[in-house]
């Protein structure tokens, strides 16, 4: 398991390109046939990546967790960005297509993965809610094309959808021809975020922004790569072609509109 402990935004204007990638990226945790896990201090989020080769994949439960199992006193969101594939948890079996989501409810002891390719978050919960497949997600359609922003977000994990502790999630997807995912962009002060970008072809980056935003920064991302957004950190990004991601939190609060916008001229 991957450790990152929470950085302040003072360190930022002194890193170099590695460090910040260092810090911020999760760029390896999709290998067949393991599961990779990355723990993070910001908010205490895990991000991880599963991909099953031909014998099913257990979840394990990593020393750091300090846990009898992982989801002892966690939640589980499970994404699948590659081919159909099946979740099962304590032996009961959630088939996932491409894009559809899991929750994973704290208690659960045995998760394993077969087929397609499973991205992971975790959040720490205090209480338990029923483990669900994000049947019928709440679409929002936004942007437009004159922005190269037109984009659909389904909520999957929310507070009016897929019930949970603290988690919150939902997959975005961007139009053809479009590349910018978020703008004007924001920052949660009360969450930490993270992005994961997938379904972007072989050749092809996106330039996702990071850093307070009077002294911004950017790492390069391919596909299923990752980006840790601390609370004051804005995060938004453009690509060379468009894509989905991934945007997932974990905090103090699950309302969706908790953010802070920054005007497009207040960005440097």
């Amino acid at each position: 398991m991957d450790i990152r402990y929470a950085t302040a935004p003072d360190q930022i204007p002194g890193m170099s390109t590695d460090r910040l990638r260092d810090r911020f990226l999760a760029g390896d945790l999709f290998a067949e046939g393991e599961v990779r896990l990355l723990y993070s201090h910001e908010d205490r989020l895990v991000l991880g990546g599963a991909v099953p080769g031909p014998e099913p994949l257990p979840l394990p439960c990593p020393e750091p967790l300090g846990s009898a199992y992982f989801l002892e006193r966690r939640e589980l969101g499970v994404v699948n960005v590659g081919g159909p594939g099946v979740v099962t948890v304590d032996g009961t079996p959630y088939p996932l297509a491409g894009k559809e989501c899991l929750y994973v409810g704290r208690g659960a002891v045995e998760i394993t993965f077969a087929g397609g390719a499973f991205y992971l978050v975790s959040t720490t919960a205090h209480t338990t809610f029923p483990t669900a497949k994000s049947a019928d997600p709440e679409p929002v359609r936004l942007g437009g094309r004159e922005g190269a922003n037109e984009r659909v977000i389904y909520k999957h994990i929310h507070a009016k959808g897929v019930r949970s502790c603290q988690l919150v999630l939902g997959v975005t997807v961007l139009a053809p021809g479009s590349m910018w995912n978020t703008m004007p962009c924001h920052t949660h002060r009360r969450r930490t975020e993270a992005y994961l970008y997938f379904d972007l072809e072989p050749g092809h980056r996106v330039v996702h922004l990071m850093g307070e935003p009077a002294e911004t920064r950017n790492l390069i991302v391919a596909d299923r790569q990752a980006v840790i957004s601390p609370p004051w950190s804005v995060h938004c990004g453009f690509g060379t072609r468009s894509y989905s991601f991934v945007w997932a939190m974990g905090g103090e609060n699950q309302a969706y509109e908790d953010m802070d916008l920054v005007p497009i001229g207040g960005l440097r």
